[in-house]
């Protein structure tokens, strides 16, 4: 029988991880599918912030959410993350790479031809390596099961220059190693779906256009000619295209680049 479409995204049960999953999207990503009844593992660096967001789902979803302190950078933090996430619940079904390092207005405004190594460095170590280590050891997992679901979080800025016009002084431009990472997702994410595509497991990016959150009205105003709909993202516009990823609706995409972006690369 074919299901309905509120069975495909019924997340009941599922043991789901979302990395910077107390951030401004990744808590958003968290409590939907806590809303669609998933257990959420909120992996962060910010324990405090995660601690605070655990209670509020339990409270308001009545689930069995999961914060954990991880350094994604540290091959044996993530490790431990992943120890305590199968001593708690025994399975893991979907992994969101959701972090990105939090690049500040200093790197931002520092020109290419000036840029320090080490501000690449700091970014891959992030954005790539912390990736590539979650997805190697919740993918052995999945891989042991035959079945599992990872989204990777990507960006316009992975797909297409950023155009420097809308910028001036704004310092809000990201960095060529935001560029570069974000790149890099995209095609590590069909390298995977490849990969592990006789282990049932899914893997897929979303790639994302900027989200309207208190910048300069001038630069809100500049960016948003350049989308089709004619505006910034909202916190929430990116909500149901991740449940749409990670749940069955998707059942029959592997290897794709979702692109969320109001039209952004399409003209």
């Amino acid at each position: 029988m074919k299901k309905t479409l509120t069975d495909s995204f019924d997340l009941t049960k599922k043991v789901i991880i979302i990395t910077g999953g107390s951030g401004v999207l990744g808590s958003r990503y968290a409590e939907a599918v806590s809303l669609h009844g998933a257990n959420v593992v909120i992996v962060d660096k910010n324990f405090e912030t995660a601690k605070k967001l655990e209670k509020k789902i339990k409270q308001k979803y009545k689930t069995n959410p999961f914060a954990i302190k991880t350094d994604l950078t540290d091959k044996d933090s993530v490790k431990q993350m992943v120890q305590k996430v199968m001593k708690k619940y025994s399975k893991i079904d979907v992994l969101v790479n959701n972090a990105a390092y939090p690049e500040g207005v200093k790197e931002r405004t520092i020109p290419f031809e000036k840029t320090p190594l080490l501000d690449l460095e700091k970014v891959f170590q992030v954005n790539i390596a912390g990736t590539y280590i979650c997805c190697q050891e919740v993918g052995k997992i999945m891989a042991k099961k035959k079945q599992g679901v990872i989204v990777n979080v990507s960006s316009i800025y992975g797909m297409v220059g950023a155009d420097q016009r809308i910028y001036d002084k704004s310092s809000l431009n990201s960095t060529a190693a935001y560029a570069i990472t974000k790149a890099g997702i995209i095609n590590f994410t069909r390298y995977l779906a490849a990969y592990w595509a006789n282990k049932g497991i899914r893997v897929n990016t979303l790639s994302l256009g900027g989200v309207e959150n208190g910048q300069d009205p001038n630069f809100i105003k500049n960016y948003s000619t350049k989308t089709m709909i004619g505006r910034m993202a909202s916190k929430n516009d990116y909500i149901d295209s991740m449940l749409f990823l990670i749940s069955d609706a998707s059942v029959y995409m592997t290897g794709s680049n979702l692109v969320v972006d109001g039209g952004w690369t399409s003209w």
